[in-house]
């Protein structure tokens, strides 16, 4: 359900950047800002800078940047809304929500409320079972075989689900739930030979509720604590409105920011897989949950990181049986690196056997890019077999052909010949034709037709043919340098009777910017002063659109500033543009214009290229008012400046 636009605008007024920031890295004062390692990626120095002043945050190394309510986006993984109903409840703000919903938008919000309060009230009797008589005599004595320490069991809320028909049922009913609501979150099932009678789905088993992103629990898998051949030894949740097995990742809400800072995410199969590299201090991992990966996970995984290492068993049927994931997130985007584990050994049983500094160096001495993994994989039955050994270069081959990026590609394919001992150009034949298969998958027709008209080279990684698909319109520094005065100094006086922006939009008002995000700016801010606002950089933080707030951050953010003590002991004073907005803004006008003559230029020496005879002389003296022209305006920009009069 939406909220309210009033309750958008009081978090927006209440919140504190130093606050919300605080509660996840610690903050030091050095002059006006406020300085911190950043937590989104691993570093010795600080880079990460806060402006209580203009309450927002930038990292200076990893780029990241915005104000409060897209730090806890960028910190938690949360889309804007509920970015806003977190700082709402951390500031005890009230959510109204908007009243003029569809009652069927509606319905569907309250259905989803009511699951996650049902599957967290279950989430917490499960964790409390763990006290009773058998909750502790056997599922908290499984847990603690397993080497899980009480911060652990509590960290990942595991529970326990009593042996019995109706324990969860009939606490629930007491608490006030009813049984189709229960029904509907998968805690409870319905009698197949008696309508209307209800018993608990888990019962007997440890507990291992699955969380989403802001740490709500939205299903459970739950492992059988008998030695009953009948029954599976794992059953989960089915899926509801809330739980979409094939788009949730087991740990990913315990791993998120570990995942941001050491900047790599490993993958396994297993919940105790998870656990136990949590005990050893690894908990930048996620677990698949036994499912094949999907291209939800894959997304899921890209919002954190590009950085992917798969851990596999140590038996060939399992990693065999798994070789596709890797190339689903090779096609995802995903750097890919794997490690395999020795015969008979998992992350959870190697990791509690090896412990903290046995597994870590384990996993830096293992790991391997996806083509030394898939080469080796293939080279023990490849050896002395040519059969054999040309369908592992194919392998091989189709795995580099996922990847989207053409010099990855490229550098991928090198490395490859080199491993294989084989020509560069054979590999990248082979590599062309899968690419070909892969294009005519996708754009039958586009394809098919180049495909019989255009030679082969046309679809090397890297090619022009390629490239030109990804063209993007030219970007001037001036336009960018134009919009960042405006935003900072707009509202500034140039003189007794003009602002900043008035001088500026009046300069250019017959230019076009060539760069989107430029002129999308410059609109916006053409369209507050139209509405009487005269718009300071607080206004365009509020667009809702991330692009558009990255270019202001960066235009407005603090950078490292000089000592005072250069001013106050040593006498030496450093300009500021601030100090002369009249040189600051004519210049910045005049290096536009300079810009886009040259630009001018530039496309009339192409018509003058392909002119036909009768037409150059005009092209010519065309083109000589535009150097006059440009010229002067260089000079002017080498010249001492006016003053404001």
């Amino acid at each position: 359900m939406a909220i309210s636009n009033q309750t958008t605008d009081k978090v927006r007024e209440q919140v504190d950047i130093e606050e919300v920031v605080n509660d996840y890295v610690p903050l030091k004062r050095k002059g006006q800002n406020l300085w911190a390692c950043c937590p989104f990626h691993q570093e010795s120095t600080p880079s990460f800078s806060v402006s209580p002043a203009k309450q927002i945050y930038k990292c200076f190394g990893c780029g990241k940047a915005g104000d409060p309510i897209q730090f806890i986006m960028d910190i938690e993984g949360l889309g804007f809304t509920e970015a806003i109903r977190h700082l709402a409840k951390k500031y005890g703000i009230e959510v109204e929500e908007e009243n003029n919903l569809d009652p069927a938008d509606i319905q569907e919000y309250n259905e989803k409320e009511s699951l996650y309060i049902a599957l967290n009230y279950a989430k917490d009797f499960f964790h409390k079972n763990l006290e009773s008589g058998e909750g502790a005599s056997i599922g908290l004595s499984y847990l603690k075989e397993r080497g899980f320490d009480p911060a652990t069991i509590e960290k990942f809320e595991l529970g326990y689900s009593l042996d019995g028909w109706d324990h969860l049922l009939k606490k629930a009913n007491g608490a006030g739930f009813e049984e189709s609501n229960l029904l509907k979150a998968g805690l409870i099932l319905e009698r197949e030979n008696k309508p209307g009678n209800f018993y608990d789905r888990f019962r007997g088993r440890v507990m291992f509720p699955i969380h989403n992103l802001s740490g709500k629990a939205i299903a459970f898998g739950a492992r059988i604590m008998t030695k009953d051949k009948k029954q599976p030894k794992y059953i989960n949740s089915p899926e509801t409105v809330i739980y979409h097995k094939s788009d949730v990742l087991y740990g990913i809400y315990q791993a998120k920011q570990s995942i941001r800072q050491t900047d790599k995410c490993y993958l396994v199969e297993g919940y105790t897989d998870v656990i136990s590299m949590h005990m050893v201090g690894v908990e930048n991992v996620v677990a698949s949950s036994g499912t094949s990966l999907t291209e939800s996970q894959i997304k899921l995984i890209k919002r954190f990181t590009d950085q992917v290492t798969v851990l596999y068993d140590g038996d060939d049927a399992g990693i065999n049986a798994s070789l596709r994931g890797i190339d689903m997130l090779l096609e995802g985007g995903l750097n890919v690196k794997a490690v395999v584990f020795p015969p008979n050994e998992d992350p959870d049983s190697f990791a509690r056997k090896s412990g903290k500094e046995g597994f870590r160096k384990f996993l830096e001495k293992e790991e391997k890019d996806f083509i030394h993994f898939k080469i080796d994989l293939f080279a023990k039955d490849a050896a002395d077999d040519p059969i054999k050994k040309a369908e592992a270069i194919r392998q091989v081959v189709l795995s580099i052909s996922k990847v989207p990026d053409p010099i990855i590609r490229s550098v991928y394919a090198k490395e490859s010949a080199r491993l294989l001992g084989m020509e560069e150009d054979i590999l990248l034949t082979e590599l062309n034709r899968q690419l070909l298969k892969n294009q005519q998958k996708t754009k039958p027709s586009k394809f098919q037709k180049e495909a019989d008209s255009s030679p082969i080279e046309a679809f090397l990684p890297g090619s022009p043919e390629e490239e030109n698909i990804k063209i993007q319109p030219r970007s001037f520094k001036e336009e960018r340098e134009l919009i960042r005065i405006l935003i900072n100094y707009g509202f500034e006086m140039v003189s007794e009777e003009m602002h900043v922006c008035e001088y500026l939009l009046e300069e250019i008002k017959e230019l076009k910017f060539s760069t989107p995000i430029y002129q999308e700016l410059l609109d916006h801010y053409k369209n507050a002063l139209r509405q009487g606002l005269l718009p300071k950089f607080d206004y365009f933080l509020k667009i809702q659109n991330t692009k558009i707030k990255q270019e202001v951050i960066d235009m407005i953010a603090p950078t490292r500033e000089v000592s005072k003590n250069w001013e106050t002991k040593h006498q030496i004073f450093s300009k500021r543009e601030s100090d002369d907005l009249s040189e600051t803004t004519y210049k910045a006008s005049l290096k536009l214009k300079s810009a886009y003559l040259k630009r001018m230029r530039d496309e009339l020496e192409e018509k003058i290229k392909l002119a036909k005879e009768g037409e150059i002389d005009a092209l010519l003296t065309m083109h000589m008012e535009l150097t006059q022209l440009k010229s002067q305006i260089d000079r002017e920009l080498g010249n001492v400046v006016p003053s404001k009069n």
